[in-house]
């Protein structure tokens, strides 16, 4: 008898060790799910404030957490997730990571899950933002946004000596709009409900948001006419929010400078600290960077 009560002992010891494993193991999901996450920075394009080596904690609660409504999507598929009630809405400066918007082959917003950028917020939804001599402008917000001194130092660097693959910006017409990463705008940043004006020049800088939204072609046809899904339109109204963002060294940026908006449903969190940050080359530790405050 007591063999048999040994063994069952052993059995029912396995079976909780397991179940306190599993317990751990779906806490650490839900947490990643629902409260924080952590990522890596692998660019320079946020430094000095978040540099190559970095690893950042991301709030979810902060705009709420995305939840999947289903997980059988392959890249390319539409997003289908609804989001959880948040603390507060994405503000100004919020440095937020998010799926990169753009298919390049196909040059389009799609959505691919785990291809996630970290940037500035530069304009909210229903914000008209531009930059002038190189520095950031939203008729929404009177500071600063980001690192001052990386936008003086675009501002102070002579155009010839800018790459062209660097200053010239979206939407890339350079007939009729020769923005560049130093004068760029106005623009006006999506709000759902909100609505334009279009015709045959300014449709350029909304197509693939409108294109996102309605799966059809915004084109213009052979008698100069603007076309969505081969009907003709003079106006559109936006169905969902959208976001510009930036990186904070401005001359070393892949942002919106370059493609344009991020739609709501794309953002995963907001930046509050760094977790750790370690050297990429020599792996030396930084104790400075630990666990520090990420400030807007």
């Amino acid at each position: 008898m007591k063999k048999r009560l040994d063994f069952w002992d052993i059995i029912l010891r396995v079976m909780y060790t397991f179940i306190g494993i599993g317990v751990v193991i779906g806490i650490i999901i839900a947490m990643r799910v629902y409260v924080v996450d952590q990522f890596a920075i692998p660019t320079d394009s946020m430094r000095p404030t978040l540099i190559p080596g970095d690893y950042v904690i991301v709030n979810k609660l902060i705009a709420g957490a995305r939840i999947y409504d289903r997980l059988d999507f392959k890249d390319g598929d539409p997003l289908e997730c609804h989001r959880m009630k948040g603390l507060r809405k994405v503000e100004h400066n919020d440095i937020v990571i998010f799926n990169f918007p753009i298919n390049r082959s196909k040059y389009r917003i799609e959505f691919k899950i785990n291809y996630v950028y970290g940037k500035r917020c530069i304009g909210l939804p229903g914000d008209t933002v531009e930059i002038r001599n190189g520095y950031f402008k939203n008729n929404n917000y009177n500071g600063i946004f980001g690192v001052e001194e990386e936008q003086r130092r675009l501002s102070e660097t002579p155009d010839l000596l800018i790459a062209n693959t660097v200053i010239h910006a979206f939407p890339f017409d350079f007939r009729h709009y020769s923005w560049t990463i130093k004068e760029f705008g106005p623009l006006y940043v999506p709000r759902k409900g909100g609505q334009v004006v279009l015709d045959t020049v300014n449709f350029q800088l909304y197509r693939l948001v409108i294109e996102y939204e309605t799966g059809e072609k915004l084109r213009v046809n052979a008698q100069r006419q603007l076309t969505l899904g081969g009907k003709p339109i003079d106006s559109y109204t936006f169905q969902g929010n959208y976001y510009f963002f930036c990186g904070d060294q401005v001359l070393n940026s892949n942002d919106s400078r370059y493609w344009g908006f991020v739609p709501e449903e794309f953002i995963v969190g907001v930046v509050t600290h760094i977790t750790y940050s370690r050297d990429r080359e020599s792996g030396e530790f930084r104790w400075d960077r630990l666990l520090k405050k990420v400030n807007k």
